[in-house]
């Protein structure tokens, strides 16, 4: 019996660990990681967290825009594809985190946040397109 109780913690061990790095998240990079990654994949959609008023001030070439606020447990039919490689971004990484586990919750596998708008060092656009 002195044997069997230490193999069987063992495997309570492993179990635990196993099950916690099945969980679903998603990654964080930095804006030089980023473009980097723009650079080399196809068909991946740029998210801006922001409010509606921040995007139209200033946003990355491309984005689009829905705002974290409007983000709850409903399917988002500008995101229709849940495997679809979604880099996400704000002002200053909070409210990409943020929207970013609520994608995560929605489903959605492929999720990369990538910090704030702050931080990218290319080119911005304004307007609401």
């Amino acid at each position: 019996m002195k044997r069997i109780i230490p193999i069987l913690m063992t495997l309570l061990l492993f179990s635990g660990c196993a099950t916690q790095s099945a969980e679903k998240t998603y990654r964080q990079i930095t804006m030089e990681e980023a473009i980097t990654m723009m650079e080399e994949e196809t068909g991946y959609i740029i998210l801006d967290v922001r409010t509606a008023q921040e995007y139209s001030e200033r946003h990355i070439p491309g984005a689009i825009n829905i705002a974290n606020e409007s983000i709850g447990t409903e399917d988002i039919p500008e995101l229709p594809d849940k495997d679809q490689l979604i880099l996400v971004y704000c002002r200053s990484g909070n409210r990409s985190k943020q929207a970013s586990e609520k994608l995560v919750k929605l489903g959605y596998t492929n999720i990369i946040e990538i910090g704030g708008i702050n931080s990218w060092p290319g080119e911005t656009v304004t307007g609401d397109k």
